[in-house]
Formats: C-alpha cells, sequence, structure tokens
C-alpha cells in the first residue's frame, strides 16, 4: 500500500513537471513568434518606403541601374519569402544594397538637398531604428527558447513535442563593415 502511494506521488511529480515544462516551451516560442511579427511590421514598412526612395534617386542618379535593380530584386525576394531563414537572408541582401544606394546618394549633393527625398530617408532611418530594436528583442526570445530548447531536462520535452530552435536575425557579413564613401 505504501509502495502504491510512493509510485502515485512520483508519478503526479512527473506528470506536473512535464506540464510545467510543456507549458515554458509553448511560452517561449509563442514570445518568439510575437517577436518576429514585430519584426515583420517594420519589414513592411521597409518594403513600402524603399520603391519611393529608388524613385527619387533614380531621377538624379540614372546611371546607377545595377544598384536600382538590384535593391528592387532583393526586395521581391524578401516579401515573397516563405520562412524565417529565407526572410533574413533576403532582408540581408536588401540591407547591403541600401548601403549601397546610400554610397550613391553621396555623390548627388542636390539630391541630398531634396525635401522628399530627405524626408523619404529620416522614414527609414525611423523604420531602420525600430527594426534594430525589434531585432534585438526577437534575439532576445531567440535566445532563450534555445536555452530552453536544449538544457537538460527541458531538451527531453523540446525533442518529445518536437520544438525546434529558432533561427537569430544576424547582421550579414557586409553589414558589418560601413560602405566606403568616395
Amino acid at each position: 500500500m505504501f509502495e502504491i502511494g510512493i509510485m502515485t506521488g512520483i508519478l503526479a511529480i512527473l506528470i506536473i513537471v512535464t506540464i510545467l515544462i510543456f507549458n515554458k516551451l509553448v511560452k517561449y516560442r509563442n514570445l518568439m513568434w510575437e517577436a518576429w511579427s514585430g519584426i515583420d511590421v517594420f519589414l513592411k514598412k521597409r518594403h513600402d518606403l524603399v520603391p519611393n526612395i529608388v524613385e527619387v534617386v533614380k531621377s538624379y542618379a540614372l546611371h546607377e541601374k545595377n544598384t536600382f535593380e538590384a535593391i528592387t530584386r532583393y526586395r521581391s525576394d524578401a516579401m515573397q519569402a516563405n520562412n524565417t531563414e529565407n526572410q533574413v537572408v533576403s532582408e540581408n541582401r536588401l540591407a547591403k544594397e541600401l548601403g549601397n544606394l546610400w554610397v550613391v546618394v553621396e555623390n548627388y549633393p542636390e539630391l541630398k538637398a531634396n525635401a522628399h527625398f530627405l524626408q523619404l530617408q529620416q522614414q527609414l532611418a525611423d523604420i531602420e531604428h525600430d527594426l534594430e530594436a525589434s531585432r534585438r528583442y526577437y534575439n532576445g526570445t531567440v535566445r532563450i527558447h534555445n536555452i530552453y530548447v536544449e538544457k537538460f531536462p527541458s531538451n527531453m520535452m523540446a525533442w518529445l513535442f518536437r520544438f525546434k530552435k529558432g533561427i537569430f536575425f544576424a547582421a550579414a557579413a557586409g553589414e558589418k563593415e560601413a560602405p566606403e564613401l568616395s
């Protein structure tokens, strides 16, 4: 009789621990998804603003066709990305080309004085700032989620319930270097 009580107590503890671990895994996964949706909002704003900036710069710098085509292509790729990993790669490419666009802008003083361009540039700067903050928050939630997916004993529950590690939104290699202005 005493042994049945002990076995029941151990089973109850195991069930409670399983429920607590599962609920934490769900919580961290949902925080990660929520953080990604915040990034997604700023990426959409960026995608909507980029064509306006390109058109204004195009009117001044007609011979910079390759840069404009690359921005258009990478923006399209980013908007059509079907998972987080593809989205991160596409967004990093787009950010690198936007950096190249600013190099082009430096060669046109009259463009830098254009009020419409300055307004668009400020909007993009604001979006990039918000995006940076969202990326930091998202990466923090990914870190917490991944730790919980990997550490014992929650890793067993993560494996059992098929919880996957999140993907960090890291800067691309080219993004870590400032573009050269000439």
